[in-house]
């Protein structure tokens, strides 16, 4: 019984754990469909700080991108054993699985404005 009891434990442990690192971030989405024409290059370093990644084209126009987050791509493992008489179930979790970056580009016209923007997540 005391074994039962505590794989009820390590599960309802996992289970919280796993909740909590879900996250509870309530930042407010961005509309970038409504800056399209209106915000600035000099408006998004200002907002969002310098891009990672920047290339200016040909044609004049900027395309650049900011990394906003950072998704880790857990792992989770289940584990049964026994030993002469005693029998044990475990519980994993794992954050070693690597990372997803999320990346938002945003590309500015010739006159500094938002023309395009498009991100990975």
């Amino acid at each position: 019984m005391k074994t039962i009891k505590s794989v009820i434990a390590v599960l309802s442990v996992s289970l919280i754990v796993g909740l909590l690192s879900a996250g509870c971030a309530t930042t407010k989405e961005v509309d970038w469909a409504s800056r399209i024409g209106v915000w600035t290059y000099d408006q998004a370093v200002l907002e969002m700080g310098p891009p990672a990644k920047q290339s200016k084209l040909s044609d004049g126009r900027i395309v650049a991108e900011w990394i906003t987050g950072r998704a880790a791509r857990p792992s989770l493992s289940f584990g049964v054993g026994s030993a002469g008489s005693h029998t044990a179930f475990g519980v994993g979790q794992s954050v070693g699985g690597g990372y997803n970056d999320r990346v938002l580009r945003l590309t500015f016209g010739q006159d500094g404005k938002l023309e395009n923007w498009t991100r990975n997540y």
